[in-house]
């Protein structure tokens, strides 16, 4: 971990200075009204569509936040990071900006599209083992042999500053939202858009969503404390999880009101919903805010203001295509 990373519990003042630290390199994405779903949603919808975000994905604000403080060592050193695909090509970016050689772990069986977005910015990829344990052993060797820094993906409090942004500027369009519905995968993003809105205004509801095949939060908030699963495979991969970490479980648990998950066929349809309607395009990992609203797994009024954070638009266009004609996608139950 960075020497200059935060090593107390996140706070509103953390994630108001990464805003500020990180204005000059991302995108303001916009708040849009989806008018067109209300209906069929049950409620007044607004998409943050993060798709529309620097490397097509929220973890720019992140990365851009984590390496912004760390020391002139630490950059010459270089930077490393596990990823399923837009951590990584975030990482490459914010690497490119300051010339910093950045490391990615991936899965092998990573869409094609994710790899190529991390080296197509120039970061340097190694494929391993899709095993979260066997990945973050990889990182630690490399960080024992290379002396690499760390950049986590949802471990490390400056990242989920950054992050939390999204929260902030949700706040900022749409002082009277009132719900907000963040997938959850690794926590770090939800950890911090949670802290950001609740300790902004704690009357606003903060929900997550996980995929039904990988679904460790959404288990632990079942039993009480931190459990682990077998995770099966899902379409929105960039959320897996088989078990919380440190950091962002007490967050979660402090601060986020529900957790639902949904099944593959649900997050698939809503693919095409949000392209249909929205005209944006969405990865599966993203449209599990949509699908969960859709299957009425939250309960919302009809004149409800609710904001579902579209994490990320980096998948497989041919396999998006099949979405949007309703054909047969590997993986979907």
């Amino acid at each position: 971990m960075s020497e200059t990373s935060k090593k107390a519990p996140l706070t509103l003042q953390d994630v108001k200075d990464a805003q500020q630290r990180i204005k000059p390199y991302v995108n303001r994405t916009p708040l849009l009204r989806e008018r067109d779903l209300d209906e069929l949603l049950g409620c007044e919808v607004y998409f943050k569509p993060e798709m529309l975000q620097v490397t097509g994905a929220f973890k720019a604000r992140g990365a851009f936040n984590k390496v912004l403080m760390l020391t002139e060592e630490e950059r010459k050193r270089g930077i490393i990071f596990s990823s399923s695909g837009n951590h990584a090509a975030a990482c490459a970016y914010v690497g490119g900006v300051f010339g910093i050689q950045a490391y990615a772990v991936m899965p092998k069986d990573t869409p094609q599209a994710k790899i190529d977005n991390c080296i197509r910015r120039g970061g340097n990829v190694i494929l391993w083992e899709r095993d979260y344990r066997s990945r973050v052993k990889k990182v630690a060797d490399e960080i024992a042999e290379h002396g690499y820094t760390l950049v986590h993906g949802f471990d490390d409090y400056d990242v989920m500053a950054g992050q939390g942004t999204i929260g902030l500027e949700i706040l900022e369009d749409q002082p009277d939202i009132k719900t907000v519905v963040v997938p959850i995968g690794g926590g770090g993003l939800i950890s911090g858009i949670s802290t950001a809105i609740k300790e902004s205004n704690p009357a606003v509801r903060v929900v997550g969503v996980q995929a039904a095949a990988s679904c460790g939060y959404y288990l632990s908030r079942l039993n009480g404390r931190p459990t682990k699963m077998t995770s099966q495979p899902t379409i929105a991969d960039g959320i897996e999880c088989s078990y919380p970490t440190e950091n962002p479980y007490p967050i979660i648990d402090k601060y986020v009101d529900e957790i639902v998950i949904v099944g593959e066929k649900e997050i698939a349809e809503s693919v095409k919903l949000i392209g249909q309607y929205a005209h944006l395009v969405a990865e599966p990992t993203s449209s599990v805010v949509v699908a969960a609203l859709l299957a009425g797994k939250i309960e919302t009024g009809r004149t409800e203001k609710v904001a579902c954070v579209l994490t990320s638009g980096n998948y497989d266009i041919d396999l998006v295509g099949k979405f949007y004609k309703g054909e047969e996608v590997e993986g979907v139950d």
